[in-house]
C-alpha cells in the first residue's frame, strides 16, 4: 500500500523559517507561489529579466529576482521553469549559489530521473508533485481544498528533506488531499506514460478518430463534436467522482453494453502492445533522449505539429458551438500563446 500523508502529518512551522524561490511563473508557479504566500511563506520569484511572466508576477505582488539572484538569497529554489529550460537555468544560474543547507525541490522527476541536471551532493534534493494541473491547485486551495501530491526525495543530505518537503506540500494545499511517497523514477514514468498513453495522447486521437468516422460517414459535424468531444467532460466527471462503477450506474443500460462489447475492440491487443512499447521507451530514456534533441534543434517538428493541429476541423467547429455556450467560459488559443 501507498504511504499517504495529511495534514496532521506535516509541520507548516518548517518551511515558514524558511526563503523561497520559485523558478517560473506560469501554471504551477503561479499556484506555487500564492498558496505558499497565503501560508505565511517568504516567496521570491526567479525569472530572466526579459520574460513574459514578469509582468503578471509583478501584478500579483511578487519580488522578482534573476534566478541567480534567488538562488542565492534563498533557501529553497522550487523548479517550476519547463522540463527542457531547467538544465540550462539550472547549470549556468542556480547550481552556483547552491551549497550546504540549501534545497533543490521539482514538481517533475524528469531531469532527475534522466541526469540532465545533477546536483551537488551537499544539497537536499526532492519532489512535491501536485497531480493536477496549476490552475486547480490554486483553485482548490482558495476554496479550502487541495490537490493531492507526490513526493520523492533524491538527496537527504541535511536528514531533514522529507519533513521539509512535507511542511512545503502542507504550505501548498497538498496535505488537505493527501500526499503519497514515490520516487523520482517512478513519478517521471507513471507521469510521462499517463500522459502519452492515455491522458492527452490516447484521449486526443480517440476524439479525432471519433470525430473523424461520424463526419466521413456524412454526419453533421456539430453532431460529431458533441458525441465525440463535449460529452466526453460528462463521463470523466462521473469517473473522476465514482470510478468506472459509478461511470457504468450513471449512464443508460445500452451505453454500459456498448462500454463492455466494443471498448475492448478500440483498444484491444495491438493497442496495449503499443502501450507497454511506450513505457518501454520511456524507461529506457529514448523518449527523452528525442524530446531533449527535438529541443535543441529549434522544434521543427515540434511546432509543425502543434500548427496543424490547431486548424483541424474538430477544433473549428468546437470553437464555434462553444461560442454559443457563454456558460462554459471558452477560451481560445492563438498562435504565440
Amino acid at each position: 500500500m501507498a504511504q499517504i500523508r495529511y495534514e496532521a502529518d506535516a509541520d507548516l512551522a518548517r518551511i515558514q523559517l524558511k526563503k523561497v524561490a520559485i523558478v517560473g511563473y506560469g501554471s504551477q508557479g503561479h499556484a506555487h507561489a500564492q498558496n505558499l504566500r497565503d501560508s505565511g511563506v517568504a516567496v521570491t520569484i526567479a525569472l530572466p529579466e526579459k520574460s513574459r511572466s514578469r509582468a503578471r508576477a509583478e501584478a500579483a505582488g511578487f519580488t522578482i529576482l534573476t534566478p541567480a539572484e534567488a538562488a542565492a538569497a534563498c533557501d529553497v529554489v522550487m523548479m517550476l521553469a519547463p522540463d527542457t529550460s531547467q538544465p540550462r537555468i539550472y547549470r549556468d544560474h542556480v547550481a552556483p549559489h547552491l551549497g550546504k543547507g540549501k534545497t533543490l525541490m521539482f514538481a517533475h522527476g524528469f531531469n532527475i530521473r534522466y541526469a540532465t541536471i545533477a546536483p551537488d551532493r551537499a544539497i537536499d534534493v526532492s519532489m512535491i508533485a501536485p497531480k493536477g494541473p496549476g490552475h486547480r491547485v490554486r483553485e482548490t486551495f482558495a476554496q479550502g481544498g487541495g490537490v493531492p501530491a507526490l513526493l520523492a526525495i533524491h538527496q537527504d543530505a541535511s536528514g531533514g528533506a522529507e519533513a521539509d518537503a512535507l511542511s512545503y506540500a502542507k504550505a501548498i494545499g497538498a496535505t488537505r488531499a493527501g500526499v503519497l511517497t514515490t520516487t523520482f523514477s517512478e513519478e517521471t514514468e507513471t507521469d510521462l506514460f499517463g500522459e502519452q498513453a492515455v491522458l492527452c495522447g490516447g484521449v486526443s486521437e480517440l476524439v479525432k478518430a471519433g470525430f473523424e468516422t461520424l463526419c466521413e460517414a456524412g454526419y453533421q459535424p456539430e453532431i460529431a463534436y458533441f458525441e465525440c468531444m463535449h460529452e466526453l467532460k460528462l463521463i470523466v466527471d462521473l469517473m473522476y467522482r465514482g470510478g468506472l462503477n459509478y461511470m457504468r450506474y450513471s449512464v443508460s443500460d445500452t451505453a454500459e453494453w456498448g462500454d463492455y462489447v466494443s471498448g475492448p475492440r478500440v483498444v484491444d491487443a495491438r493497442t496495449r502492445a503499443e502501450m507497454k512499447r511506450i513505457l518501454a521507451e520511456i524507461k529506457d530514456g529514448e523518449f527523452a533522449r528525442r524530446w531533449i534533441a527535438e529541443n535543441e534543434a529549434g522544434r521543427p517538428q515540434f511546432e509543425t505539429r502543434r500548427a496543424a493541429e490547431r486548424e483541424l476541423s474538430l477544433e473549428r467547429v468546437g470553437a464555434k458551438l462553444r461560442a454559443m455556450m457563454p456558460f462554459l467560459e471558452p477560451v481560445s488559443i492563438k498562435p504565440g500563446d
